[in-house]
């Protein structure tokens, strides 16, 4: 198959995928299955068929009654050879139908096209057509944009019946020994004309005619020769209707190039375009070019030399010298592009996918670089995808062209170190260096006069404080970089877009808004967002930027494009849906929220406990406590305990000896308590003296019980008591001496020489009567545990006796 052909079917299949492919389900691919006829299994969700490259001979009524929806239908590279008429009665839907390569007869035979009308594209190229008359049958696609025929032969008429029709494009695929006859295009109405042509065919000059009078865009495919006819041509004819003339896939020398383009450029064509060309032969000195044409625009694609010696600058030299107003030269491996001889017309270059150097338009005289100054008439420049390298450097190399506005340097290798200073033209004001290794430094190498600058996909981390002011910047794309945070915007007073999405903001500082009065848009989505608080006036934004009456900054992408990244209980949660409560953000309402609460809970508890007298309460459990860990912890060897025949000694005044009788001795000695008392009433030994019986007194006593009152303190016999019993604490620790406090007694109220007792009062616990009767039960137990101990059985005394 030509490769102009085999271009055009892959187009055909691709534009019915684009069209057609709304679901995967509704693709079927049936190509290469050594198929002999169509599928019965096909599902009824097709919208797409390919049953190239198969065998099927016959197409019949039915073969589709089960795809009501197919849309597109490749039957290419079979052995078709007849077609049921109303194969396609049941595909009303069908827009795409590629037929070519098969064994088709007669054009003026294809009746199964009177139930395709709404059929888009129709691909009948290598088929066996003698006469490209078509049928009455084609008058029915009245929606047909796309037709590609081909035939031995053309002839005035053979078109009539496709007259009615607007046709976009028509691709003629001239056969062998290819015969036309002139006017025979006349009755098609088209706004381009493809022709493919067989290898080193002869140009025919009737068609060439008829195309370049007929039709405005006129494309010529898999030219080998005959460009000086096509030259001739192009020269003699003084009316020429096309305006657009493209050459695709064609092989030519130097020589006929230069011959062709020059005649192109005295014709009233106005863009020329060349595709997928191998030059030969190329020149070893200049070609002279014309100063003057009304081609506005010359444009190559996809350029291959064949040639191993030759001079690159004529090459350069010849296309930087078009008089015309656009030049392109694109996806090409040139490494250079010198400058005009003359100052050139030029108004936008296009050198995109190239090898261009940093050297562009500049040549060496001696050990001097001199700079171009012969494009100054150039608007726009796009130097998309080479090797440049130094964003200083670049700026030297254009720096003469002061009707720079667009400059387009996106996927390079460029750097700056913002050592060097930059001189780019003032009149710049719509940069894009997106796809480089750029840092923050650029901001200092950037025309002033900049209004939309595109630095998505470098590497900037931090604008800069002490940056070059850009007071006309409007749009910035900052995309794809590694920004951690917003930027200020005191550099850039008037910007009205600020795109940040995919960098590295957590959370943004969204008080750095407030230096960007005039900011209507903003773009942050796809950033790795921290949900926490300092997150929570960013999501209020978004939340706000989707009702319709919000008029401050509107947040693109939102909602879709802004998830949680950390912490991991909300990764992948949107930000819409997360709550951040401002209780929880706000130190000072936190603290009041907890502490009032707090507050107002002590206050009631302490009231609380006062009414109920919480704090008794808890001095009794807590002597309790520390009375039976003490018995627990302390061990009292047995020898220590002889002689030891009470558990305590009361010393007490005679003036509460009612209490001590009534209350005291009846809850420790009864079978309530068990204890063995000892009172000087009853086990003072007669005859012995006061001193004498105290002193035996306390020594008979594991502890001594003091009644503390007003009286107490001023007994004498009751200090003696007090005495004898502190020294014996010595000996037994600090338990033995139990003090009980029958009422209040202040510290003022107690004489100097009690000054034992105010010391054990501030450094040991006492019990307190209660006089609330409820809490008398709880007072005789902590006594009865602050007193209990393990004694001897008791010898009789000789007073019991």
């Amino acid at each position: 198959m030509r490769p102009m052909i085999a271009a055009l079917c892959v187009a055909a299949m691709l534009m019915g995928l684009q069209r057609s492919a709304s679901s995967p389900d509704s693709i079927v691919d049936r190509s290469s299955k050594n198929l002999s006829s169509v599928p019965r299994d096909l599902p009824q969700t097709t919208e797409l068929l390919d049953l190239s490259c198969n065998h099927i001979q016959h197409l019949h009524r039915g073969d589709f009654k089960n795809t009501p929806l197919l849309r597109f239908l490749n039957v290419s590279w079979n052995s078709l050879e007849d077609i049921d008429p109303e194969t396609f009665l049941d595909t009303p839907l069908l827009e795409d139908l590629d037929l070519s390569h098969n064994r088709l007869r007669n054009l003026s035979g294809q009746r199964y096209l009177l139930h395709t009308e709404n059929l888009l594209v129709l691909n009948l190229v290598c088929n066996n057509f003698l006469t490209m008359t078509l049928g009455s049958e084609f008058r029915s696609l009245v929606k047909l944009e796309r037709l590609a025929l081909g035939a031995q032969n053309i002839s005035k008429g053979d078109f009539l019946n496709i007259a009615g029709v607007k046709l976009h494009t028509l691709t003629l695929s001239l056969e062998n020994e290819q015969g036309y006859t002139a006017d025979s295009l006349q009755d098609v109405h088209a706004q381009r004309l493809q022709i493919a042509f067989i290898s080193y065919q002869i140009l025919n000059h009737h068609l060439v005619s008829d195309a370049l009078s007929l039709f405005d865009a006129v494309e010529l495919m898999d030219l080998n020769g005959g460009y000086n006819n096509l030259s001739k041509q192009l020269s003699e004819r003084v009316g020429i209707l096309t305006s657009h003339l493209y050459l695709t896939n064609i092989s030519i020398d130097w020589k006929d190039l230069t011959c062709f383009v020059g005649a192109v450029l005295r014709t009233s064509v106005s863009h020329l375009t060349a595709s997928d060309v191998a030059l030969y032969n190329l020149p070893f000195s200049d070609n002279e070019t014309i100063q003057t044409s009304k081609m506005k625009s010359f444009r190559a694609i996809r350029a291959v030399v064949k040639s191993f010696i030759f001079s690159q600058e004529a090459v350069y030299d010849f296309f930087i010298n078009m008089p015309v107003e656009s030049l392109a030269i694109v996806e090409t491996s040139i490494i250079h592009m010198t400058c005009p001889k003359y100052h050139s017309p030029i108004l936008q270059l296009d050198f995109s996918n190239c090898a261009l150097s940093d050297s562009i338009f500049s040549r060496v005289e001696g050990q001097k670089s001199l700079e171009c100054k012969n494009l100054d008439s150039v608007r726009k420049l796009i130097l998309v995808d080479n090797n440049f390298r130094s964003l200083q450097i670049l700026s030297k190399r254009v720096q003469f062209m002061k009707s720079l506005q667009h400059l387009d340097l996106s996927i390079n290798s460029l750097v700056y170190d913002g050592l060097g200073e930059c001189v780019w033209p003032l009149s710049i004001t719509n940069m894009t260096l997106s796809s480089n290794g750029l840092t923050a430094s650029i901001f200092k190498c950037l025309p002033k006069g900049t209004e939309s600058l595109d630095l998505q996909n470098n590497q900037v981390s931090v604008i800069p404080s002490s940056i070059l002011k850009l007071e006309n910047l409007s749009s910035l794309n900052l995309n794809a970089n590694r920004l951690r945070d917003l930027p200020v915007c005191n550099g850039f007073p008037l910007l009205n877009e600020l795109l940040l999405k995919s960098n590295s903001l957590h959370a943004p500082t969204m008080n750095k808004l407030d230096s960007c009065p005039k900011l209507k848009t903003l773009d942050v989505s796809y950033n790795p967002f921290t949900c926490t608080c300092a997150l929570r006036s960013f999501i209020s934004l978004g939340i706000k930027s989707e009702k319709k009456s919000h008029t401050g900054i509107q947040l693109l992408s939102w909602p879709l494009g802004y998830y949680c990244t950390y912490p991991e209980a909300f990764r992948d949660c949107a930000l819409k849906d997360i709550t951040i409560s401002e209780v929880s953000c706000n130190i000072g309402l936190l603290v009041t929220t907890i502490l009032c609460p707090a507050v107002i809970v002590i206050i009631a508890v302490v009231i609380l406990c006062n009414r109920l007298d919480a704090p008794w309460y808890m001095r009794m459990i807590w002597q309790w406590t520390r009375a039976k860990h003490r018995a627990r912890m302390r061990h009292v060897r047995p020898e220590e305990l002889v002689g030891v025949e009470f558990h305590a000694f009361v010393s007490y005044s005679q003036h509460d000896a009612d209490w001590v009788q009534n209350s005291l001795l009846p809850n420790l000695e009864d079978t309530a308590g068990g204890l063995r008392i000892c009172r000087h009433e009853k086990n003072f030994v007669p005859g012995k003296t006061i001193i004498e019986n105290i002193i035996a007194c306390v020594e008979k006593s594991r502890r001594s019980v003091f009644v503390l009152s007003a009286h107490f303190v001023k007994s004498e016999w009751c200090h003696y008591e007090l005495y004898f019993a502190s020294h014996q604490r010595l000996a037994w620790g600090t338990d033995s001496v139990v003090l009980v406090l029958l009422e209040p007694l202040p510290q003022y109220l107690i004489p100097s020489k009690y000054y034992q007792l105010k010391c054990m009062m501030g450094r040991h616990t006492y019990l307190e009567w209660p006089q609330d009767r409820a809490k008398h039960r709880l007072f005789w137990a902590n006594l009865r545990a602050a007193l209990q101990a393990d004694l001897p059985n008791a010898p009789v005394t000789e007073l019991e006796e």
